[in-house]
């Protein structure tokens, strides 16, 4: 299953860990040290030309990645609850839609 994340990205819904509002974490100093951190590191990934609503963590193989996307917070985690997870169903899909 995958999770439309925006900007024609999608990511394994299973390997997200969190998605997290980015107008209700980013006054924390944890989050801005977090999301620089991740910048650094080059595990930042924009998946928007717009002002991100919200950030996606996943974990795949071991790797640890931060996703910006334009969509709402609570957008992306009734996609991952929806039984579809998201757009894509699987991979075959996405060069179907």
């Amino acid at each position: 299953m995958y999770l439309d994340i925006g900007g024609n990205l999608s990511v394994r819904a299973g390997c997200v860990m969190g998605v997290f509002d980015l107008d209700n974490t980013s006054w924390s100093k944890w989050t801005r040290q977090f999301l620089q951190q991740a910048q650094a590191e080059g595990r930042l990934i924009e998946a928007t030309d717009t002002l991100p609503k919200s950030f996606v963590v996943t974990q795949e193989y071991g790797i640890f990645r931060v996703y910006l996307s334009q969509y709402n917070a609570a957008v992306l985690e009734k996609r991952l609850s929806s039984p579809r997870a998201g757009k894509f169903s699987s991979i075959k899909e996405l060069g179907n839609e």
